[in-house]
């Protein structure tokens, strides 16, 4: 019974081996040039460890094709829709790093019937990998916040909510070098942004020149890491109507982009620091496609 096991073992093995060299192509010399994927997520993580994501968080690699192949160019994109996934095959990325990962809760088919679902299949058919950081590039000191955080000219710039290393975690506090207007305030942000207009509550009792000198900050959907904080000033993407109505009725003022204008401008620099640490063997683009689905009309 153990030698016909063995022998059973061993065909499907040659089988196997015959299979695979005839549908999988073999690496040209072409496919030799640039980095590995194994690299790439090397540098990413040691940029931003994984271990810094919130728990519930999905990031890390999230696809990878069966057939490897060598990174030549990677697109970077703050949301991965089906547009932005065609723009990277259009563009011959073997790679597309989505700052939201686009594979949250989980799939049960990879078929045609959603969005989602055809990202994957357009992916995999097409051998390109997805890397999604989220919350790793939120915690990490230089990252989203800290991005969002250089609207202001500060002395002081802490997380909010701590993380297991010094100077990593959700959201910023930061003291201001010296005093600015709200009506500074807002232009600094619309000029770092590059939005022509962001959402402005005043807080009870104040005006647009009200002179503020701290500012609490959450890049994304922050009203869960900025409640209860004593800042004269409230920056995030979106919060809900309580949540802004209570900050006000505290005498704290509310800047709000949009849930991934306060995200999507750091891509731009990062595009250059990644490719430095790529030793620039890899071309590093931002998806020109991608756009928060929310304007001011």
């Amino acid at each position: 019974m153990i030698f016909k096991l063995l022998r059973s073992v061993a065909s499907n093995k040659v089988f196997l081996k015959k299979h695979y060299s005839t549908v999988v192509p073999k690496m040209s010399s072409v496919e030799n040039i640039g980095v590995s994927l194994d690299k790439i997520i090397c540098v990413l993580e040691e940029f931003a460890p994984k271990h810094l994501s919130e728990s519930w968080d999905n990031t890390g690699l999230l696809v990878e094709p069966f057939t490897a192949r060598n990174i030549k160019k990677i697109l970077l994109t703050n949301d991965l829709t089906e547009d932005v996934a065609f723009e990277g095959l259009k563009e011959e990325c073997e790679m597309i790093i989505s700052y939201h990962p686009p594979i949250f809760t989980p799939l049960k088919s990879v078929v045609q019937k959603s969005w989602k679902e055809r990202i994957v299949s357009i992916l995999l058919e097409n051998r390109i990998a997805l890397y999604s950081p989220h919350t790793s590039w939120d915690s990490v000191k230089g990252g989203v916040n800290d991005w969002l955080a250089s609207a202001f000219n500060v002395f002081e710039s802490v997380p909010i909510v701590p993380g297991s290393e010094p100077h990593f975690g959700a959201g910023r506090f930061l003291n201001l070098t010296s005093k600015v207007t709200l009506s500074e305030a807002v232009t600094k942000v619309k000029s770092l942004t590059g939005l022509e207009y962001v959402r402005l509550a005043l807080a009870k009792g104040k005006e647009i020149n009200d002179e503020i000198s701290t500012v609490a900050l959450c890049a994304g959907s922050g009203a869960s890491v900025l409640k209860g904080v004593s800042a004269n000033l409230y920056l995030t993407g979106e919060m809900l109507h309580h949540d802004i109505l209570d900050a006000t009725q505290k005498g704290v003022h509310v800047i709000l982009t949009n849930h991934s204008d306060s995200e999507r401008g750091f891509l731009h620099g990062f595009s250059q620091v990644l490719g430095k640490k790529l030793e620039n063997q890899v071309q590093v683009i931002v998806s020109k496609t991608d756009r928060d689905p929310l304007l001011t009309v």
